[in-house]
């Protein structure tokens, strides 16, 4: 007698389906917080309080932390559990010196094809939102730019950035690029806002940098990207220094008040 075979049930592959959707949510959902400064270097991060924010269980947020252990964003202490990384001023040379060399080469690639009318459009879009930060700070008269107007100069630096990898046309070095950046951005949290003068400095960079790819000269934009990458690369290391001064101060300071008080000249 002939058995119809019964089909399999669907249900092991949806519920693997939502799982791997949930760990991915989780993943974003913390890389999003440290990316914002919400979770600053040194934070420890705690999977029930995470769960619930999220509405699951603590199996995709424990994945999703492993993932970002792996990925360098968070490491395992053995008291506190996962904490976002610290960096020291030789990871900053390390991380700048590989988007250097990734981004050099992705905009020599980009500037050896034609540039769509949509990409120039988005760039010079791009460009221009920094001279309407410019603007902004100095009709305000302040110093520099506040927090909410330091997000929005990172948000359209990004965008400048990934759509020049995008347009190289290699998924695996615009992955690894964004990812280094966040890395740089762990510790750039606790930069200033941009003065009108950096401003300046970066709109005619990314300008520069833009006219050599719709000029289709490859080796000038590979020029002007690596020295915009490595003047980046001199003020991170000044505001790492800077902060290492004013923390190694601090730890001095309890010392300081621990000293017996002077009899008082008269």
């Amino acid at each position: 007698m002939y058995t119809v075979p019964m089909k399999s049930s669907p249900e092991p592959a949806v519920r693997r389906a939502a799982a791997d959707s949930m760990r991915s949510k989780a993943y974003l959902y913390i890389q999003r917080r440290i990316a914002a400064g919400d979770l600053p270097a040194g934070s420890t991060l705690s999977e029930l309080a995470l769960a619930k924010e999220l509405g699951s269980s603590r199996t995709p947020v424990r994945e999703a932390i492993g993932q970002l252990v792996a990925e360098g964003f968070l490491e395992q202490t053995p008291n506190r559990g996962a904490v976002v990384i610290q960096l020291n001023r030789q990871d900053i040379v390390e991380l700048y010196e590989l988007r250097e060399a990734l981004e050099v080469y992705a905009v020599g690639k980009a500037a050896r094809e034609p540039l769509r009318a949509s990409e120039l459009q988005r760039l010079e879009e791009l460009a221009d939102e920094i001279l309407a930060l410019k603007k902004e700070l100095e009709e305000s008269r302040a110093d520099a730019l506040n927090a909410k107007q330091m997000h929005r100069f990172v948000v359209c630096d990004l965008g400048f950035h990934t759509l020049l990898m995008r347009m190289a046309g290699n998924a695996r070095i615009l992955k690894v690029v964004n990812e280094t950046r966040l890395l740089i951005r762990i510790f750039a949290i606790r930069r200033t806002g941009h003065r009108a003068i950096e401003l300046d400095q970066i709109h005619r960079q990314h300008s520069d940098i833009l006219q050599a790819v719709a000029d289709r000269q490859p080796e000038r934009a590979m020029s002007l990207i690596s020295d915009h990458i490595q003047i980046s690369r001199r003020e991170r290391l000044d505001a790492f220094d800077h902060w290492d001064r004013e923390n190694s101060l601090r730890s001095m300071v309890p010392e300081f008040f621990d000293l017996p008080l002077m009899a008082e000249s008269r």
